[in-house]
């Protein structure tokens, strides 16, 4: 079961992870969109915008040292942008510096209390650390206060499926699939559903 269960986990990250870059990057840009940004960044780093492209590339091809940095870049240029600190956040989560990850994700929340992707990446973050009551508690406040916040259906998931609440664990991934079919979540969620029915024989 433990081998099962982690790799539940990481499917969650991996999501929240999409979904805090999804309104930039639905798909991973080339190759050459890589070499192009890096050399804009490195003739100009004073522009935002390339940073934090280049950041989101580096978090695509799994490259969280190099993200961290232009995205500290960034966060430095425009420190009240909420979607540069979630993923600069993203960053941090990926290379295993949880405590950095979440107080870059909390800032997020300063600036926009409730921000789903930011309220989802914390919490799993949380749940990652072993804090799995606080990240239950923040999913349970984001889903009241946001019905169809689907990353916390999805991470809520994970949590009955660790739980051994398996029925649960599939309702809220049933949610996810309802409320937003075409998200990276949505996905996990399919895939995630066939391995729990398959492992509990249902």
């Amino acid at each position: 079961m433990k081998f099962v269960i982690s790799g539940l986990l990481a499917v969650s990250l991996l999501a929240s992870a999409l979904a805090a870059s999804a309104d930039d990057s639905k798909t991973k840009a080339p190759p050459d969109t890589l070499v192009m940004l890096e050399k804009a960044v490195r003739n100009d780093s004073t522009k935002f915008d390339n940073l934090y492209k280049l950041g989101l590339a580096y978090i695509d091809r799994d490259r969280p040292q190099d993200a961290v940095k232009v995205l500290t870049k960034a966060t430095v240029l425009r420190p009240g942008d909420v979607k540069a600190l979630v993923n600069l956040g993203a960053a941090y989560d990926a290379q295993g510096s949880t405590g950095a990850a979440q107080d870059a994700y909390r800032k997020a929340l300063d600036l926009a209390p409730g921000d789903s992707v930011a309220s989802c990446r914390l919490a799993s973050s949380l749940y990652a650390q072993g804090k799995q009551g606080e990240a239950v508690d923040l999913l349970r406040d984001l889903m009241l206060e946001k019905p169809r916040a689907h990353c916390a259906y999805f991470t809520m998931g994970v949590a009955f499926a660790d739980a051994g609440i398996y029925r649960e664990a599939i309702r809220m991934w049933q949610k996810v699939i309802e409320i937003a079919p075409e998200s990276p979540e949505a996905g996990s969620a399919k895939e995630s559903i066939d391995v729990l029915k398959k492992f509990v024989g249902m």
